[in-house]
């Protein structure tokens, strides 16, 4: 390997990668100090709900699937599933048959959200530059996931990538970064994972922040006291008169 090859191999298995989580981690920080009332997902129910049903449930499931199959498969090392008995052959029988039936729903739902988002006039008028970039960023990274391992398991050379790109991500993650450990992942993957580092340097600035909103503050909130204003309902003490209609 050249100096240069090196040097790229560092700039985008290292540099990138660590970017990409200070932007996610300094952008969240940034966006709810100076912006908490641009911290919502700018809901467009109100304009359109028959597409919206179908589309919302079949991407969020599909998601929130993929994600603790990511979980699972880059951040749990080969080791600790075979001591727990799971072999490998039935570890990659499941991780294939669930996360393409969830990487699907994802990627159908967001084609049924970006639909919506085209066709329905005031869904579009409503739509920023920001959002579009967000389906795009969403769409690639589902897409090259999904279709690199499609192609790999039906052209019958699927890839192990618990020897490749999970043990470069754990090493990253215990900030003893390894470049070299995800060069033997084919292309696809590392793109799949070029995109990802996009998308969450992207994430803290788009309406998916909306991930890290929780109704904590119901908890502790005080109850909302409601008056009635008919007389008849009110206490014994007289109402005090307010401005009379002028005759």
């Amino acid at each position: 390997m050249s100096g240069n090859d090196s040097a790229v191999n560092v700039l985008l298995w290292v540099a990138v990668p660590y970017a990409a989580i200070a932007v996610f981690v300094v952008g969240h920080y940034w966006r709810y100090r100076f912006d908490k009332f641009g911290w919502t997902t700018r809901s467009s129910q109100v304009y359109e709900r028959r597409l919206l049903r179908w589309g919302s449930p079949l991407f969020h499931f599909g998601i929130l699937a993929v994600f603790f199959g990511h979980v699972v498969g880059l951040l749990v090392p080969e080791s600790w599933t075979a001591a727990l008995g799971v072999s490998e052959g039935m570890y990659h029988a499941v991780a294939f048959s669930v996360g393409t039936l969830a990487g699907l729903a994802a990627v159908a739902g967001v084609a049924i959200l970006v639909y919506r988002r085209r066709t329905v006039g005031s869904v579009f008028s409503a739509t920023t530059r920001n959002d579009k970039a967000m389906y795009v960023l969403l769409a690639v990274t589902l897409l090259l996931g999904l279709g690199t391992t499609l192609y790999g398991t039906l052209s019958g050379h699927p890839h192990d990538y618990r020897q490749t790109v999970s043990p470069w991500l754990r090493s990253v993650l215990l900030l003893r970064p390894h470049a070299g450990l995800i060069l033997g992942a084919p292309l696809g993957f590392r793109l799949h994972v070029l995109a990802a580092c996009a998308l969450f340097a992207y994430w803290p600035f788009s309406r998916l922040v909306h991930v890290f909103s929780a109704p904590v503050g119901y908890l502790t909130r005080p109850y909302i006291v409601y008056r009635s204003r008919d007389p008849r309902l009110s206490s014994s003490r007289a109402a005090r008169r307010g401005w009379e209609k002028a005759s």
